[in-house]
């Protein structure tokens, strides 16, 4: 039966190889067959075409390739966006959001089906968590988005860990994917072009830098006060704002990069220039950017989107102080694939 075979997609190539020799093949077997999964999204032993034949029926009847159903593929008018929706094994379903802009290919990536850490301004937090992903479950969202840009004669650049959950509560399955994102015969994105979201999980912050792979960080801020920011996120309440960025400098001296603060405009919460001025204050010791995002809207919240001009005003005293500021104005709302609206339109329908 299916569920008998090993999985073998989201295995480590050393894996892979120590998976070939209990099974009673060659080592190097499982690097080829790295190769064909990671570099051509091959989810069929069958087509593996530099192995023998014998060889390919004995992995098919023992392994398995996970190959995510994809359920959708929803286009933004504007070519923006691309949002799929995919459903796993048990019938669990995840979303992946690609974005163009320019030369680069970002694919927005989930690490959870659900999240536990219940932000007010995010739908993906109105599930609650369901369970962690798996790295085959994280790494195929990469392959899948890879064949997409293929058929147009497109690559992949960049992934962010910004999708629905918290990657730092998954990091061992995040971990595991990422370093498959490196290989250059697989995706070959490399650790510069990689950014992991936190909504605040110190302890995560610091496995990070155990874990050595030196991937960018962005971490979710969003308030200026623990007061506001208990509201809104709720994991402040165990870790708060001081604790959050005395970590975020440990990474950023770990990593010799800057730190990405990503920070939701909530209109008439925390977006006046006082606001601007105290966000100033908080990270201008730590080499980083800001990034604005105005709130995208999701049902069951009142919360207002800030009009143009007070987005200008709130950027433009961020900027005034010497700080790299950047609105991100999220691609494919249309779709429901902007910042915070994941699993809001298919939970809907």
């Amino acid at each position: 039966m299916l569920s008998e075979r090993i999985e073998v997609k989201g295995l480590l190539p050393s894996e892979l190889e120590a998976v070939m020799v209990e099974n009673g093949l060659e080592r190097f077997r499982g690097r080829q067959v790295a190769q064909w999964m990671y570099g051509r999204g091959t989810t069929d032993f069958g087509d593996m075409t530099n192995l023998s034949v014998p060889t390919r029926e004995k992995l098919s009847e023992r392994m398995n390739i996970l190959d995510l159903e994809r359920v959708t593929a929803e286009e933004a008018s504007d070519g923006s966006a691309m949002k799929f929706l995919f459903q796993m094994p048990d019938g669990g379903r995840i979303e992946s959001v690609l974005m163009r802009e320019g030369k680069r290919r970002t694919l927005c990536v989930s690490s959870q089906i659900g999240c536990p850490l219940d932000c007010s301004f995010c739908a993906t937090g109105k599930m609650g968590l369901v369970r962690n992903l798996s790295s085959a479950e994280i790494i195929d969202q990469v392959i899948q988005a890879r064949k997409v840009l293929a058929d147009r004669e497109d690559d992949l650049t960049n992934v962010v860990m910004m999708g629905m959950g918290e990657p730092l509560l998954n990091l061992d399955a995040v971990a595991k994917a990422t370093a498959l994102m490196n290989l250059d015969y697989g995706p070959s994105i490399s650790n510069r072009r990689i950014t992991v979201s936190t909504a605040g999980h110190v302890p995560g912050i610091y496995r990070l830098i155990e874990n050595g792979q030196k991937v960018m960080l962005a971490v979710s801020l969003n308030a200026t006060t623990d007061a506001l920011r208990n509201e809104i996120m709720p994991i402040n309440k165990r870790w708060p704002i001081k604790e959050l960025l005395d970590a975020a400098a440990d990474y950023q001296m770990f990593n010799g990069r800057r730190i990405t603060f990503e920070y939701v405009l909530l209109g008439g919460l925390n977006d006046s220039v006082d606001d601007a001025k105290a966000l100033v204050k908080l990270v201008r010791r730590i080499p980083s950017k800001v990034n604005v995002i105005p709130w995208n809207p999701i049902d069951g919240e009142d919360y207002d989107r800030p009009g143009e001009d007070r987005i200008r005003v709130f950027v433009d005293t961020i900027a005034e102080a010497q700080l790299t500021v950047t609105i991100r104005y999220s691609k494919g709302t249309e779709i429901t694939a902007g910042c915070g609206q994941l699993y809001q339109k298919w939970n809907a329908s």
